[in-house]
């Protein structure tokens, strides 16, 4: 990065060198962890593991109190970008890795703000210092006054501000080594994927569910997912749109498969059998009935949605509890109490935005009638369901379904968990085998009418 000291020549492969760059990944959540912390710890460093898998070159990870050390033969910014995927991790830090002794630290110091002087002339900078070794020659108060004193001593009367500094130098002082960091990118947060065990997110094509998947995620759990189609009656579009989606999203994540139900058919049926107004509520049911049978073969423990109550007609509250009560699995929702802005800012910021703007045919909106009922009575869905025959339309949906592996947004030539990452980010990936039939999903916020 710019202003970055010289990188030393490079030890064996695969092993930490007693000294030069590396980055300091902050631990989430995982710190007010008791005695299972380790297994948190574990589950984080499997994860990292899996984001730096076809980088390019060597890498090391090192664990210390709550940080972990990432090292390795490719460039610094490289490390940077695989590891601020990582939910778990609250920032991400490049730094130097140097000898726990005064003159090494206070070197690396003035050297690191030089250079960040040579960027950007004129800044001002703080210094804080963290000893974690209790036996380090002065307080972290000392430390901090001295580093101050050598830094203006070595480059002249560069502005201390101890509020709002342009740089913050940040030592962290440990028995055998030090690190000195000078930048810090935000991190995810969050608990590690897979410490919450495994969920079945229903994907659409829309900003929500994707926003809804990623926090998911954030709480722990390790997603597939599940994108229901109008197929045969509306084309192929949401299909890539949802491949492109998933794609994305398991770029924080090992990788979640993309499993394909093709809808059209039981949405006719279900309007020949009389739903009227409960049509998009019942097709609702449909697919979280489905959906939870799914969930048998993914080992999902909940499904995922990406309602926000009160967004259209079909999320009140009342028909929220009509499609629960379908499930056979917890349906968490976890951008409930959400605006639409906010929403589309997350997407934004996740990198989902640009695919979910992609237009595509809406088969809900094909079948919706005019109005949709706001509190949907179970018992006039539960007689549009025994006209329709629910548990053999739910068995032949399961019985067509596809499933497909998306990889991540990066990789070429594998998809999935365990093929090789290569650089850059290519814009929305299409199937790598194409579907057998066209197809078309119901975006989050249409159901043919609002609220």
């Amino acid at each position: 990065m710019p202003g970055e000291p010289s990188i030393p020549s490079l030890p064996s492969p695969g092993t930490p060198r007693p000294s030069g760059p590396c980055v300091l990944l902050k631990h989430g959540e995982i710190f007010l962890k008791g005695r299972n912390r380790h297994l948190f710890t574990e589950r984080l460093h499997n994860n990292l593991r899996s984001a730096l898998r076809g980088i390019g070159g060597a890498t090391w990870i090192k664990t210390g109190q709550d940080v972990t050390v990432l090292g390795g033969e490719v460039p610094m910014e490289d490390l940077v970008e695989r590891a601020r995927r990582v939910i778990g991790f609250n920032s991400v830090e490049p730094a130097l890795r140097v000898p726990s002794t005064v003159a090494d630290i206070t070197k690396a110091a003035v050297d690191a703000l030089a250079g960040a002087r040579a960027e950007r002339p004129g800044i001002s900078f703080a210094v804080r210092v963290k000893r974690r070794d209790k036996s380090f020659e002065m307080t972290s108060s000392q430390f901090e006054r001295f580093l101050g004193a050598r830094v203006r001593e070595a480059l002249g009367d560069l502005p201390v501000n101890l509020s709002h500094p342009d740089v913050r130098l940040s030592v962290e002082i440990d028995h055998k080594e030090s690190y000195v960091s000078w930048s810090r990118h935000q991190g995810p947060g969050g608990l590690p994927v897979g410490s919450s065990g495994r969920a079945l997110v229903l994907l659409s094509g829309g900003y929500d569910s994707p926003v809804a998947a990623y926090r998911a995620m954030r709480r722990g759990l390790r997603c597939d997912f599940v994108h229901f189609t109008g197929a045969p009656y509306t084309n192929a579009a949401s299909l890539y749109k949802a491949y492109a989606l998933a794609r994305e999203l398991n770029r924080y994540q090992p990788g979640g498969q993309l499993h394909v139900i093709a809808l059209g058919h039981a949405q006719k049926q279900l309007a020949i059998a009389g739903a009227g107004r409960l049509q998009v509520v019942a097709q609702r049911r449909l697919m979280v009935r489905t959906a939870s049978a799914l969930a048998g073969r993914t080992r999902a423990e909940a499904l995922v949605t990406g309602d926000s109550l009160g967004q259209v007609a079909s999320q009140t509250l009342a028909n929220m509890a009509a499609v629960d009560e379908a499930a056979t699995l917890p349906v968490l929702r976890p951008l409930v109490g959400w605006e639409k802005q906010e929403i589309i800012d997350e997407a934004r910021s996740i990198g989902t935005a640009e695919i979910s703007v992609l237009p595509d045919e809406d088969c809900c909106k094909l079948l919706a009638p005019p109005r949709v009922s706001l509190r949907a009575g179970l018992t006039g869905l539960r007689s549009v369901e025994k006209r329709l025959g629910l548990d053999d339309v739910v068995d032949g949906l399961l019985r067509d379904v596809q499933v497909m592996d998306p990889g991540e947004i990066g990789e070429e030539g594998q998809a999935g968990a365990d093929s090789g990452l290569t650089h850059g980010h290519p814009g929305p990936a299409v199937c790598t085998t194409a579907p057998s039939a066209t197809v078309s999903s119901c975006p989050e916020g249409t159901d043919g009418s609002s609220l």
